[in-house]
């Protein structure tokens, strides 16, 4: 996915601001993609560049605001309907960190297992006080923010299991798991 085609994803629900963008953004697409306030910002100025969106306001203090273009529309369906998704990476720091856990004292292995059963933890935590207010919307972006929002969910809560089931598997002696 790109920072692109989240934008005009939104933009497709109405015109905004890049303030308003930047407020939807953390609120719905932090958890699947993230972006600086000076990233969004400059992908509006390309995609405007580009022609898929427009300036449809201008407000005090240069306040913009952006609606999507027919051509910008015809790009977020191509994305959607016609390119694949780039290859999930397979690289993960965590779990190479978990490879060679076996370096450091037994305590230690688990005490990094609990720490990302915790981590796990406060990302359900977070995700279901974000279900309580996206669940009552029934346009698009809360329908189908929904069905993603549930798989952060179900993610995180398999974390949190597998990182305390590792951290029962690590025995005493270094390199030997638990009898």
């Amino acid at each position: 996915m790109s920072l692109r085609h989240a934008m005009l994803g939104l933009l497709s629900e109405g015109p905004a601001s890049g303030y308003d963008l930047l407020k939807i953004f953390e609120a719905s697409l932090a958890n699947v993609w993230t972006a600086t306030q000076s990233q969004l910002y400059a992908e509006l100025g390309r995609l405007a560049d580009a022609g898929l969106v427009e300036v449809t306001a201008e407000g005090p203090r240069g306040r913009k605001e952006y609606a999507i273009t027919e051509a910008g529309l015809a790009e977020l369906r191509h994305w959607l309907t016609e390119t694949d998704p780039a290859p999930h990476d397979r690289r993960s720091e965590m779990l190479l960190r978990v490879f060679f856990l076996g370096q450091v004292r037994p305590e230690q292995a688990r005490a990094y297992l609990a720490r990302l059963a915790e981590d796990a933890q406060r990302q359900n935590d977070g995700l279901n006080k974000l279900k309580e207010v996206v669940e009552h919307g029934d346009d698009a972006l809360s329908v189908y923010g929904m069905i993603a929002l549930e798989w952060g969910l179900r993610a995180s809560a398999m974390y949190r299991e597998w990182a305390l089931w590792a951290e029962g598997q690590i025995g005493d002696e270094p390199g030997r798991p638990r009898a």
